[in-house]
């Protein structure tokens, strides 16, 4: 337990410096990694069309309540538009617009690929691939145990 207690305080400590090491690559844009991480998720390909607020929250593994007050701030500096589904209209899709498109492609991005470059420093193709594999079963493994969690509260729920 000794060495997962070590590794799981180091990755506290890389979310941690990845929060304060990142936002300030990108604060000149008036960005945080939280808008970085919606921005990026919007920007994919599956998501030009938009995204539902619960999508992408899921996609970000964050809660509506997280990303409310987020895209309340993102909206206010025009970076993305919150509107209707056409298919629903009681849903409502979050795209980015045309100008958080412009300020994530050509400002954000180069920022965002040199922190990438200083950070991932001496880190070989080995390392990478060994790193985002473990990282993914980490993940993985993690995201079962809050499945696990939400069924028991559903059924403790249902009981009562």
């Amino acid at each position: 337990m000794e060495l997962a207690n070590r590794l799981f305080f180091r990755l506290y400590q890389c979310a941690n410096l990845l929060h304060k090491t990142g936002s300030r690559a990108v604060e000149s844009e008036g960005l945080t990694t939280q808008q970085w991480a919606v921005l990026g998720a919007l920007s994919r390909p599956e998501a030009h069309l938009g995204v539902s607020v619960n999508d992408l929250a899921r996609y970000l593994m964050v809660s509506r309540q997280n990303l409310a007050g987020l895209m309340g701030r993102m909206e206010r500096n025009g970076h993305i538009c919150v509107e209707p589904d056409k298919r629903d209209r009681r849903s409502r899709l979050i795209k980015m617009t045309e100008s958080g498109r412009h300020v994530w492609l050509l400002q954000a991005l180069p920022k965002i690929h040199a922190y990438y470059e200083q950070v991932l420093d001496e880190f070989s193709m080995g390392d990478l691939t060994h790193t985002l594999h473990y990282l993914l079963k980490l993940l993985d493994n993690m995201q079962k145990l809050d499945q696990d969690s939400e069924d028991e509260t559903k059924d403790q729920k249902s009981a009562a």
